[in-house]
């Protein structure tokens, strides 16, 4: 078993700070609501997501068009780590395997990990695939017209 292999159902038995590389990236389900632009009402402390998604974003395919380096292209992205999980999970959607599992949730059943299959997070309705606009087609002070419930 190499270092960045996968053990069996790692995310039920392995805290989120002790998994390797794969693991953590596997734990993405590819819904594509992390890449959505949020406000944030700094009084109340509550996130609204936008339907507007980040430049990168490819509406397809649920996916960063450019993952690698994408703290170097977009500064304001949140890069989700171990070291940071705790502070900025607030930012990712309910229904989000790193928050779910901080939060004691476990994964739900459309998950890629669970189900087997990378399609059953979009055929569950979960992903924003199709559904979003690109930023620069929206100026920042209409986004408060973009705001959509994230409920899962």
């Amino acid at each position: 078993m190499t270092d960045d292999s996968m053990r069996p159902r790692f995310w039920e038995r392995i805290a989120l700070g002790e998994m390797r590389p794969a693991e953590w990236e596997a734990l993405c389900d590819g819904c594509g609501k992390c890449c959505l632009n949020k406000l944030e009402d700094e009084d109340a402390g509550e996130i609204a997501f936008t339907n507007i998604a980040c430049r990168l974003f490819d509406n397809d395919t649920c996916q960063c068009g450019n993952y690698a380096i994408r703290k170097q292209l977009v500064p304001e992205c949140i890069v989700l780590s171990p070291g940071n999980i705790a502070e900025v999970a607030h930012f990712m959607p309910r229904s989000c395997a790193y928050r779910r599992l901080k939060e004691g949730r476990g994964l739900a059943d459309w998950h890629p990990l669970v189900s087997g299959d990378p399609e059953s997070v979009h055929r569950a309705g979960i992903s924003v695939r199709g559904a979003t606009v690109p930023e620069f087609a929206v100026p920042e002070e209409d986004w408060e017209d973009h705001i959509i419930d994230e409920e899962v």
